[in-house]
């Protein structure tokens, strides 16, 4: 299945990305679904896939965490079925994040699937992430609000964080092949106008307190040789128990120069941001192949599949995969980026092969059947 958007992505980036949510009408055109609602109820079914079942019977608001074992007892309307990151399970599913990776994937997250009844919805809230949400099957109405400072938010069950009343700047329907640009912090709220199917490709933040947690956890584990904070040219203070300006510029500074360390900095990021939020499918070799089994399959037309979703990325003059740095040849590291297959004659040589070997037996790439 070939998914072609028509956005005009320098309009929209300069435009809305991060500014306003717009609906961008027809975006998929003929679109289709790559999933039934059969095929996603059986995903959240399985123990690795986060799911969840969000109901509002009455006014009264629940959210249920899968894995699930049936469906019968939910009724008929009132309840959504949310399924994470389906494109790390779903091969038609991963081919409909392709027409957004024009964005920087360091910061795409997931593809999340919503399944609804009519009348369903999670309620409004507010999302810490940018989002493109694309109407399948059915259609929903959605209310959009513009950012505000001042929302007040509350828990309408423990597992729902919900906003209270907002001024919508959009309220319209969308049906299949539309989508809806939701930036971070703009309320909304969705309600599935009979049965419908909605894909949520979203694209995370990071905090500055979530960069400087994990920064620090990975200096503590890579930094062997402490740096000790030093002031020879120290004077007798008038009030020792005072801690004097320049004593803090300094401690600030010696913080500073870690972030400012590139080796440092750009490694610790590199394996950060290729870590999955979700679950992949990822099956290590047992037993692993040696190299003389892993060349000769290749030598004789076996091809390597890259996992569905895994995350690959460029920094300076390194690759970054799963949480690992690769060293490889750029035009190489290009090519894993760019390429979901793999031939011998693209991988010949023997550092190259090697490499790949170690990660065909942790599971990041695997020999496809024809």
């Amino acid at each position: 299945m070939n998914y072609k958007l028509t956005i005009d992505w320098n309009d929209f980036l300069t435009n809305y990305w991060q500014k306003k949510p717009v609906i961008l009408r027809k975006a998929f055109t003929n679109f289709i679904d790559p999933i039934t609602p059969d095929e996603l109820a059986g995903l959240a079914m399985e123990e690795e896939i986060d799911s969840r079942i969000v109901s509002n019977k009455n006014g009264v608001w629940d959210a249920k965490y899968g894995p699930f074992a049936e469906y019968d007892n939910l009724g008929e309307d009132h309840w959504s079925l949310l399924v994470q990151a389906v494109d790390h399970w779903h091969e038609q599913v991963a081919t409909l994040v392709e027409p957004f990776k024009c964005i920087p994937q360091w910061q795409f997250d997931d593809l999340m699937i919503s399944y609804a009844t009519h009348g369903a919805g999670v309620g409004p809230h507010i999302d810490n992430y940018d989002v493109f949400i694309i109407q399948g099957m059915g259609s929903r109405r959605w209310q959009v609000g513009d950012r505000n400072p001042n929302y007040k938010q509350f828990n309408a069950h423990k597992a729902l964080l919900h906003v209270e009343e907002y001024q919508p700047i959009i309220d319209e329907e969308l049906t299949a092949g539309d989508i809806l640009y939701i930036p971070i912090g703009c309320p909304h709220n969705g309600i599935s106008i009979g049965e419908s199917l909605s894909y949520s490709v979203g694209f995370m933040t990071q905090t500055s307190q979530e960069l400087l947690s994990s920064f620090a956890d990975y200096v503590i584990d890579n930094l062997p040789n402490g740096i000790y904070y030093q002031d020879p040219n120290l004077k007798l203070p008038n009030d020792p128990h005072r801690v004097q300006p320049y004593e803090l510029t300094k401690l600030q500074d010696q913080i500073i120069e870690l972030i400012k360390t590139p080796q440092l900095f750009n490694d610790w990021f590199g394996k950060h941001i290729t870590q999955p939020m979700h679950e992949l499918d990822i099956v290590p070799v047992e037993p692993p192949y040696e190299y003389n089994e892993f060349e000769s399959l290749l030598k004789n037309g076996s091809k390597l599949r890259r996992v569905l979703s895994i995350r690959i990325l460029k920094i300076g003059d390194f690759g970054y995969i799963h949480g690992e740095k690769i060293n490889l040849p750029m035009q190489v590291i290009d090519l894993l980026c760019e390429t979901e297959t793999l031939y011998y004659k693209q991988l010949q040589d023997k550092n190259t092969l090697q490499i790949m070997l170690e990660l065909v037996n942790k599971g990041y790439w695997y020999f496809a059947e024809e």
